[in-house]
């Protein structure tokens, strides 16, 4: 059975399955899943046949608010999310079930990322990837400012969580951590290429960190520049002469083939940062004597210590919060309430002050714990209950 299940209902367009479900497979690989045996899709056709044990997503077109409304009505009381889909500038009320009013509509256009914007709302509902969406911007001040800021705004404008030095930083912050502590917990960096970018010790450190940490990244070269080499398998935007105007900014266009661009590898970078931490855990684990038993829901790892005590391990992307914790406690407890929940993570670049914090969180919190990755194998050896 699936692991995973998407449910489309309501007025679905023409060919937006077909072209959903082929982002959406190519987006899943890089999990190392594949369509439909991990992920199934369904429709008002065989939604009855679901695994109701299964992490489940439904996305309703908007259209006919009387099609597919007694399902919508089933589906809320299972407690399934249900989020409508609607065009760009319709009335959102008109056209989908009371019962989701309350819920903030996706807006469907006929631009280039719509598609993948929406898969990428599709994969944060199934839990495969995290709703932040975290966008860091690497640039010389003296050569690309106009597009760093113009990049902050658009990009904010669209949903992004957007870092860039000069706005995100406040005044007494130590400086370097905060700017460590933000990357860590970005998921692609946005590095504008421009011919003396690698001159600076900061930008060049941000890249090999970026690097360092799996972190996917996005370059935008800037016209007449021969991009270094060593970053050959990085994903690149050639600007062309005409693609900066005369103010320094970028051309509409080209801002919105980078949030196409970042949007696309945002699941890219975040899947193999996963990947990353949940193979690393994996060895800690079996050189102390203990065993790997498998992969559920959410990504979630059992395993067991060589005392026998069963662990439910969730890797985690970035930086983790309270909120992250008690997400993984829920999510621990509806899987396996036999398993003991703990959240694992990277702890490279996060700021000494909350590293503190987390260590306070594990000791006032018996329920769930948060375990460095790295340290993995020594902590869990002493876990005895």
């Amino acid at each position: 059975m699936a692991k995973y299940e998407l449910v489309l209902l309501g007025s679905l367009p023409d060919g937006v399955r077909a072209r959903l479900a082929a982002v959406l497979e190519d987006a899943v690989s890089h999990y190392e899943l594949k369509l439909p045996a991990d992920i199934a899709i369904r429709t008002a056709v065989d939604v009855a046949q679901r695994d109701i044990h299964a992490s489940t997503a439904v996305l309703y077109f908007g259209g006919d608010p009387t099609r597919d409304a007694d399902l919508v009505r089933e589906l809320e009381r299972a407690r399934v999310p249900v989020i409508p889909v609607v065009p760009r500038g319709s009335d959102v009320a008109a056209g989908i079930p009371e019962e989701i009013w309350a819920v903030n509509a996706f807006f469907l256009d006929t631009g280039e990322g719509a598609i993948a914007s929406l898969c990428a709302l599709t994969l944060e509902s199934l839990g495969l990837l995290r709703r932040q969406r975290r966008v860091f911007v690497s640039y010389r001040r003296d050569e690309s400012r106009a597009v760093a800021l113009q990049l902050h705004d658009e990009l904010s404008a669209r949903g992004f969580d957007v870092f860039l030095d000069t706005h995100d930083i406040l005044p007494g912050d130590q400086f370097q951590e905060m700017l460590w502590h933000r990357l860590a917990d970005c998921d692609v960096v946005i590095m504008l290429d421009t011919k003396d970018y690698f001159a600076s010790k900061w930008t060049t450190q941000e890249i090999g960190r970026s690097l360092a940490q799996g972190i996917h990244i996005l370059r935008l070269v800037w016209p007449d520049h021969d991009p270094t080499r060593h970053l050959s398998l990085s994903d690149m935007i050639r600007l062309q002469p005409g693609d900066v105007g005369p103010d320094g900014r970028l051309l509409p266009q080209v801002v919105d083939a980078v949030a196409c661009r970042a949007e696309i590898l945002r699941s890219r970078s975040v899947a193999s940062r996963h990947r990353e931490i949940a193979g690393t855990l994996r060895i800690e684990v079996e050189r102390i004597g203990g065993r790997f038993e498998g992969i559920g829901a959410h990504r979630a790892m059992s395993l067991s210590l060589p005392n026998g005590l069963a662990l439910q391990a969730y890797p985690v992307v970035g930086v983790p919060t309270a909120e992250l914790l008690n997400d993984v406690h829920s999510k621990a407890i509806t899987a396996d309430p036999k398993r003991f929940p703990c959240l694992v993570y990277d702890h490279h670049g996060i700021r000494p002050a909350w590293s503190e914090h987390l260590q306070w969180l594990d000791r006032q919190v018996k329920d769930v714990r948060a375990i460095r990755v790295f340290d993995a194998g020594w902590e869990l050896a002493e876990w005895d209950s």
